[in-house]
């Protein structure tokens, strides 16, 4: 069985696949304050409730955009799994071009959702990423990771707004029915879900006039596929996503790690 492991700001999610299935998943809140004890004990308490145990796990693969949990992660494979964990960085095989600047500066979590896309969708595609930051990537049908955008997650700029102002509350990220509020908590609502379908809009309409004008590509054969905590609200007010794809990120670890199959193995 392989351990997925995608170490995010907010969460660290974990799947279980035997051979292509996932079979269990969880959710963990990411908390570089915590020891590799502490995470591997929950994750042993985890992996019990499942019937699972940690001998059950012969490989394990980590992509992170939190540095200090990579080592922490590591310790967690090797103390309560005996494993070497495959760690997505640079050099690994994904079966992507990047063609950027510098590719190493491209977060293993955009690699990791390009690569699940242009796996299970084809392309061209904008795969976007509704987490802790919102990503866009573009990537293309022969499966080239041409660039994309970054911006704060809906839920960064809310506590950014909370944190940075004297008087505006923080709020719960719900929906407003109206655009224009008549309170303070559904007017910063408002500004934070609809603006944030406006940028999902505009950015994506953008991407795609660019991927015409500069690739020739064909704009009706563009994919926008979403992931991502806050994808379904986004996507409840907007018409420029095709397919929302909770597990892209596991199934992106699934698949990278297949193209490494025997770089790291259980310790004898």
């Amino acid at each position: 069985m392989l351990l997925a492991i995608d170490i995010g700001n907010t969460n660290v999610v974990l799947g279980v696949f035997e051979k292509r299935e996932m079979i269990a998943n969880w959710r963990l809140t990411t908390d570089t304050k915590r020891s590799a004890d502490e995470y591997g004990t929950l994750i042993d308490a985890m992996f019990r409730l499942e019937g699972l145990e940690p001998s059950d796990i012969d490989d394990i693969i980590i992509s992170s955009v939190v540095p200090p949990l990579i080592f922490t992660l590591q310790h967690v494979s090797y103390k309560y799994f005996n494993i070497e964990p495959i760690i997505v960085e640079s050099g690994i095989k994904t079966g992507l071009k990047v063609k950027c600047d510098d590719p190493r500066q491209v977060g293993s979590d955009r690699i990791v959702n390009s690569v699940a896309a242009h796996s299970k969708y084809a392309g061209p595609l904008i795969v976007i990423d509704f987490g802790t930051a919102t990503t866009f990537c573009v990537v293309t049908a022969e499966g080239e990771f041409i660039g994309g955008a970054i911006a704060p997650g809906i839920k960064t700029s809310s506590t950014a707004l909370f944190q940075q102002t004297a008087k505006l509350p923080n709020v719960l990220l719900e929906k407003p029915e109206t655009i224009i509020c008549r309170n303070t908590t559904e007017s910063i609502q408002s500004g934070l879900i609809y603006g944030h379908m406006g940028l999902a809009e505009f950015m994506v309409r953008g991407m795609k006039d660019e991927m015409v004008e500069t690739l020739g590509i064909d704009r009706d054969s563009i994919k926008v596929i979403a992931t991502g905590g806050m994808a379904s609200m986004v996507e409840s007010g907007v018409d420029c996503i095709d397919v929302i794809d909770k597990r892209l990120t596991l199934d992106g670890l699934l698949l990278i790690y297949e193209k490494n199959e025997g770089l790291h193995h259980k310790n004898k």
